[in-house]
């Protein structure tokens, strides 16, 4: 288990975090780090907007469009399990970092795909990149923000984030109208467009701290220590105010260091129901969540609107992010987050049977804007929720395995449910996407710890 350090380390650190006065300084932190989310979450709804588009640019069939829709999931789920363990290896800023210059890079490339095939390699080598980008948002603030405040402002960062799913239908819809820009093809802008994240690395490189805690938990006490000395200036000056002494510091033992050191096993040891609980949880959310979103296109294709028409509606129904996750942020801290999950699952079943068995073109777009709305407080919720129940020292690692699960189900989602959706309609892939959210609801009430307004350490302590 995760032990505690002597005071002048680990716990005398966390505590001087979660004492510290909200300022600007950590307004600015989770602005940032929300702005790396974005790219994440561009790309993850990226393929249903692609979809339909090269659908008929290289007349695909049923597998070359789940093709399309999976490659990056498939890239996302190698990602996520590796790059998050690295994480835990080598701090979270580096990976935060590496990952999104990485994506840049190579989403470019691919805006240059000749075919099929050289698309998909790309658009998977994308995914790799980006794949561990949300479990780095959660870990990273997690790790820096107050228990009373966690919540909220990880929701603000994904507020922030999400801003990039409409972004991306609404101009997906423009340009795909537009036969070229440029002499380049308007779909391939689209690719082009996630570049952008290499002028952000650039940016805010040398802005982000590495987290003390992670720094504790790798024994560098004396860094850690020198970060928190910094915060404190930094939120002090903001505030303008005069920051306090810090405590003198003492070395800590030497098998203190290496207690604090959890190992990965311990996920199916001591946090072995949590791990199980995430595991299913993670399998299960991909159907109601990622299945909407990357199958929202197709769906009003199939329902008898053309292309543009399609990538128009999709991006109504997508504001509901956003909005969704802007409204997410007063209940995140008021209700307890395994319950707050269960009720805004309860809403995207709900929605998502009335915008699969709907023909009213105002019905359908309702129904899609309040799906979306619960899927971002569902969202927020379970971000917030999966960083808080396990230790510092596994936290990327178990998060991001788990994680890694929602990806690879995501890849084979379209498989399942394209052909589905051809064969029996978008009411039945809705209502065997209601059915399995049903067991999601069980298996949190029956598994999920709280952890609502409670410290860091506290929440992943194994406690109820």
């Amino acid at each position: 288990m995760e032990t505690e350090r002597p005071a002048s380390t680990a716990s005398a650190l966390a505590a001087r975090l979660e004492a510290l006065p909200m300022s600007n300084w950590q307004r600015w932190l989770t602005v940032i780090v929300g702005i790396g989310s974005f790219f994440d979450l561009y790309e993850v709804f990226l393929g249903g907007v692609l979809a339909p588009v090269l659908a008929d640019k290289w007349t695909l069939s049923s597998t070359g469009k789940s093709a399309v829709i999976a490659c990056a999931f498939t890239g996302m789920f190698v990602g996520a399990s590796l790059m998050s363990v690295m994480a835990d290896r080598f701090g979270r800023r580096k990976i935060f970092i590496l990952n999104l210059a990485s994506y840049a890079i190579l989403s470019v490339a691919s805006a240059f795909s000749p075919n099929l095939t050289v698309f998909v390699v790309l658009r998977f080598l994308c995914g790799v990149g980006v794949g561990s980008e949300l479990v780095l948002v959660d870990t990273y603030l997690a790790e820096f923000l107050p228990a009373r405040l966690r919540g909220r402002y990880i929701a603000w960062a994904y507020t922030v984030g999400f801003l990039g799913v409409p972004v991306a239908a609404l101009i997906g819809a423009h340009v795909v109208a537009t036969t070229s820009f440029a002499g380049v093809d308007g779909w391939r802008w689209l690719l082009i467009a996630g570049g952008l994240g290499a002028v952000f690395v650039l940016g805010v490189q040398k802005v982000l701290p590495e987290s003390p805690r992670w720094l504790t938990a790798r024994g560098r006490d004396d860094d850690a220590a020198a970060v928190v000395d910094d915060i404190e200036r930094k939120v002090h000056r903001s505030l303008g105010r005069a920051a306090p002494a810090a405590p003198a510091a003492q070395a800590p033992a030497p098998e203190a260091v290496e207690r604090q050191r959890v190992p990965l096993a311990d996920m199916f040891r001591t946090y072995r129901s949590r791990t199980i609980m995430m595991w299913i949880f993670q399998i299960l959310q991909t159907v109601g969540y990622y299945g909407f979103g990357s199958m929202a296109p197709l769906v009003l294709v199939a329902k008898g609107f053309s292309v543009t028409e399609s990538l128009g509606y999709a991006a109504l129904t997508y504001i509901g992010y956003p909005v969704g996750s802007l409204v997410s942020i007063p209940l995140v801290e008021r209700f307890e987050r395994k319950h707050l999950i269960i009720a805004s699952t309860v809403g995207i079943g709900v929605f998502g049977l009335i915008f699969g068995l709907s023909a009213n073109t105002a019905v359908i777009v309702a129904a899609g804007f309040l799906l979306t709305v619960c899927s971002n407080i569902f969202s927020n919720g379970f971000h917030i929720y999966q960083t808080e129940i396990f230790p510092t020292s596994i936290r990327s690692s178990a998060v991001g395995i788990a994680y890694s699960l929602s990806r690879a189900t995501s890849a084979g989602l379209p498989f399942a449910a394209v052909p589905a959706l051809d064969a029996f309609g978008p009411g039945w892939v809705f209502g065997g996407s209601a059915v399995l959210l049903v067991f999601l609801i069980l298996n949190v009430a029956l598994l999920g710890p709280r952890t609502t307004g409670r410290v860091l350490e506290e929440a992943a302590a194994k406690t109820p």
